[in-house]
């Protein structure tokens, strides 16, 4: 964009799945689920190039067909524990892409907040190694996580209070967990090119690492058949598809800062 500020989009669709098997293929709203996170790529400001990484033959012609880039991904780089960030650095290697910055996008996330890639990539240029969304827990709180023993008793997961006391949602300290949203990355820290970062799986998101918040409910993705459900209702209600009573105000964009 007119920034300066060009990145690369990759978009990660791996054939297989234990969960749901085919579902970054599977109809989701009418439309295959990847096709809704290449459009979300291709309308980003700050994108200057769209690339999808896959396995599976579908989800290539797919991507060809929508005029995105295509990287054939090796079956090393396509099993249960091949990792984002190699399959990540196998894409930019593979398309020449030696500079700017990289926005990993899953295929199987076809609900995401309009302008949340290119919010990503501009707080990315605060001096963050990267940046990615978060979602807000919700009633699913650390607070309220209790382990149960075989006899069937409840004790707190962490200290000595059940529930730490608090009973109200509203009263609960903000927490927020990663949503699968958007991952944007200097290319520097994909390469692992940052001093002083602990190795790991998760050491291509550098040092100093930023986040983004979403909404609760504005990113869906799409790990069971019950997220499938789910994602089509609300695509369809959008769409105009359904009845047309929706009660939900329209997604909101995101503002832009800077």
């Amino acid at each position: 964009g007119e920034s300066g500020v060009s990145a690369l989009a990759i978009i990660l669709a791996r054939g297989g799945s234990k969960g749901l098997p085919g579902k970054n293929t599977a109809c989701v709203g009418g439309r295959p689920c990847i096709a809704w996170t290449i459009d979300g790529a291709k309308a980003s400001e700050r994108v200057s190039r769209v690339v999808v990484s896959s396995d599976d033959p579908r989800a290539l012609d797919i991507a060809r067909g929508m005029e995105a880039d295509t990287v054939d991904r090796p079956d090393e780089l396509a099993s249960d524990t091949a990792t984002v960030d190699d399959a990540a650095r196998h894409a930019c290697e593979s398309i020449g892409w030696t500079e700017g910055p990289v926005v990993i996008l899953y295929a199987n996330v076809p609900i995401r907040p309009a302008g949340l890639i290119d919010e990503a990539i501009e707080r990315l240029g605060r001096g963050f190694d990267s940046v990615q969304s978060y979602a807000p827990v919700g009633k699913h709180h650390p607070w309220w996580t209790a382990r149960l023993d075989e006899q069937g008793a409840a004790c707190p997961w962490e200290g000595d209070v059940l529930n730490h006391g608090v009973y109200r949602r509203q009263d609960l300290p903000a927490a927020y967990i990663p949503d699968g949203g958007v991952i944007a990355v200097t290319r520097e820290a994909l390469f692992h090119r940052i001093e002083g970062v602990a190795p790991g799986p998760h050491a291509f998101l550098g040092a100093r690492r930023g986040g983004v918040v979403t909404g609760e409910g504005e990113v869906i993705d799409i790990d069971s058949r019950v997220d499938q459900l789910v994602a089509d209702a609300i695509l369809r209600e959008r769409m105009g598809l359904a009845s047309g009573l929706s009660e939900h105000p329209p997604a909101r964009r995101w503002r832009r800062t800077g």
